[in-house]
């Protein structure tokens, strides 16, 4: 495993994006949790499909990847995730 250092912000991230992951998906499988070097992003990443994301220090993002059109939905917040989630 590849050494890393984190910044002050990207600390920061990774603290929010495992309290956005203990309030809203405890419990959720999860496939892989990273750094994204290129957009600074912190992320986890879940089995079922979503991406808990923060960067800078700032509030989560939530995407959602569709393997069957190859798009990426992204959205602001858990109620935005949750419409989707319901609608699809």
């Amino acid at each position: 495993m590849e050494n890393l250092s984190f910044g002050y912000l990207d600390a920061k991230s990774k603290s929010i994006v495992w309290a956005a992951y203990a309030e809203y998906f405890a419990g959720e499988e999860i496939m892989e949790e990273g750094f994204n070097i290129n957009s600074g992003n912190v992320y986890i990443a879940l089995e079922n499909g979503v991406t808990i994301a923060s960067a800078f220090g700032q509030a989560v993002d939530f995407y959602v990847y569709d393997f069957d059109n190859d798009d990426e939905f992204a959205f602001e917040s858990i109620d935005e995730l949750n419409e989707y989630l319901k609608n699809k």
